[in-house]
């Protein structure tokens, strides 16, 4: 029998304003409810009928096996999902970010985007267990209610195709994180890393209750705050399948870290290649909509 672990984790109460765009059926339990959450330079859909500010991380399995799980779950003890009901949106220009793999450590946790409620998990590869060949140096994880559409050709990036995913985040942040906590997060630059041709975005950011958040709003603070970060990213994620003889991935955009007006834009569009895929616009193939 599966062992399972609960733990606390809290946030502020969201008090943006609002339009609603009526319900939309998800399953038995719940409606999803689509959103346009105002901003001075963009509008954002989301979903705030399942989320509240308080909610458990709850483990189930043990660490590094391939039964292990993290669940999100609600007060009334129901499992939810970290992509679809989580709000993106937090503030302005602040967004929640899911964490899926703490700094400094190797296993190769993902949120299961092929399984009911979403949990993270470790991936799997032929049977076992995955791991990096080497540590990550920043908290990694994904933007909740964000997709990369496999069936969109991106013209700025080579016309490469989305992966099939949530968009990436890489936290900058001192601290390490938990798996599955949820933190408040600004966007202040975007990789356009491509991975055996597939478009696979990481947006880079930095947690509000980090000591240097308030100086750093836009690429040029990360150079300035914490020189060598974004070179270092790019060439982490360049490197990390060549000890498994796989070639290095490249990058779009000139090979350089765009700004934090182009992270937006990337995150807006994804978030509405979410809303069509949970609305049933787009197929959805074996990705869990609950």
């Amino acid at each position: 029998m599966a062992t399972s672990r609960v733990m606390i984790s809290a946030s502020n109460t969201i008090t943006t304003s609002v339009l609603s765009r009526g319900p939309l059926r998800r399953h038995n339990t719940f409606n999803l409810c689509f959103k346009s959450v105002p901003s001075q330079k963009s509008r954002f859909l989301t979903c705030s009928a399942i989320y509240n500010p308080q909610f458990q991380i709850k483990e189930e399995g043990q660490p590094e096996t391939i039964d292990y799980r993290v669940f999100l779950v609600n007060n009334s003890g129901k499992k939810v999902s970290p992509w679809h009901d989580i709000p993106l949106r937090s503030g302005d220009d602040v967004f929640n970010f899911i964490v899926e793999i703490p700094k400094e450590t190797s296993a190769k946790m993902e949120v299961a985007t092929d399984e009911q409620h979403t949990p993270i998990k470790q991936d799997i590869k032929k049977g076992k267990l995955r791991y990096y060949p080497f540590n990550i140096h920043w908290n990694y994880g994904m933007l909740p209610q964000t997709w990369e559409d496999p069936s969109f050709a991106n013209s700025d990036v080579e016309g490469a195709l989305g992966d099939n995913d949530p968009v990436d985040v890489v936290e900058i942040g001192e601290r390490s994180r938990k798996i599955g906590e949820v933190l408040k997060v600004k966007p202040v630059a975007t990789l356009a890393m491509i991975d055996e041709g597939e478009l696979d975005w990481k947006i880079v950011a930095i947690s509000l209750d980090d000591p240097r958040a308030s100086l750093v709003n836009d690429v040029e603070d990360v150079e300035t705050h914490f020189p060598g970060t974004l070179v270092a990213i790019r060439e982490w994620f360049r490197d990390y399948k060549i000890p498994d003889g796989k070639p290095a991935n490249r990058f779009g955009l000139g090979n350089k870290a765009a700004n934090k007006d182009y992270a937006l834009k990337v995150i807006k569009e994804t978030n509405e290649s979410w809303a069509k895929l949970v609305k049933r616009s787009v197929p959805a193939g074996e990705l869990s909509l609950l």
